[in-house]
């Protein structure tokens, strides 16, 4: 396998990815149409971190992390390391080596399509990390692949530069130039949300709230007590 490394790819702004960071991934999926989640097959290994940078794309060779020594070199300040194979993988690709390199260079974690190891070593030095398995299996440096193109995870394509936001809930990606819009569209949600909250607080129904009352009856949905119930039922 042939690849290709690509330097300075188009990143998303600064700005728009620290404005990002303010909302979680549920939010930022639902602002977006409820699209950009990778699947749920992809785990943190730590809990309570939420991280978002930009991405630096990986695809290599299962069993193989050589694209990811060549990655290392591409990255900054900002950013967030995404990797994938050719094929499905649960290899322990990356581990604390990795991540030693990586925070010295200002990046911000990692989401692997793959498996991960020394995880109690990443969590205590603070490096976030998101993985599809966790595995002490090792690997080679023996196949060429590529840095810096688009791949696929989940069905969801990743570009170098876009943005990359992981927490508790998952992974999402929002494409670099939809960054400033959708960090609007969350920011409109949370504030949805928290008008809704305050009125939950005060003890209205979301039946209500939300007119479900009407679309309950529209479907056919019935009220009944439990003697009538009971009755219908003999």
């Amino acid at each position: 396998m042939s690849g290709v490394i690509v330097t300075n790819p188009p990143k998303a702004d600064p700005e728009d990815v620290g404005a990002l960071a303010a909302f979680g991934v549920a939010t930022v999926s639902e602002a977006m149409g409820r699209t950009g989640l990778l699947g749920p097959q992809i785990r943190p290994i730590q809990q309570g971190v939420r991280v978002a940078g930009t991405a630096v794309t990986v695809l290599g060779w299962p069993g193989d992390n050589l694209m990811i020594h060549a990655a290392v070199e591409q990255c900054g300040e900002g950013d967030l390391l995404v990797v994938t194979a050719t094929s499905p993988s649960t290899d322990g690709m990356f581990g604390e080596l990795f991540a030693t390199a990586l925070q010295r260079r200002g990046v911000r974690g990692l989401v692997i399509n793959a498996g991960i190891r020394d995880t109690r070593d990443l969590r205590e030095m603070g490096f976030a990390a998101w993985s599809r398995a966790v595995s002490a299996q090792g690997t080679v440096k023996a196949t060429g692949g590529s840095v810096n193109v688009p791949v696929a995870i989940d069905g969801q394509v990743i570009r170098p530069g876009d943005v990359i936001l992981a927490d508790d809930d998952g992974v999402v990606v929002v494409p670099r130039e939809r960054a400033r819009e959708t960090a609007e569209r969350s920011r409109a949600r949370e504030e949805k949300e928290a008008a809704a909250r305050a009125a939950f607080l005060d003890g209205q129904l979301g039946l209500d709230r939300y007119g479900l009352r009407d679309r309950l009856k529209q479907l056919g949905v019935r009220y009944l007590s439990h003697e009538e119930y009971a009755g219908e039922r003999s």
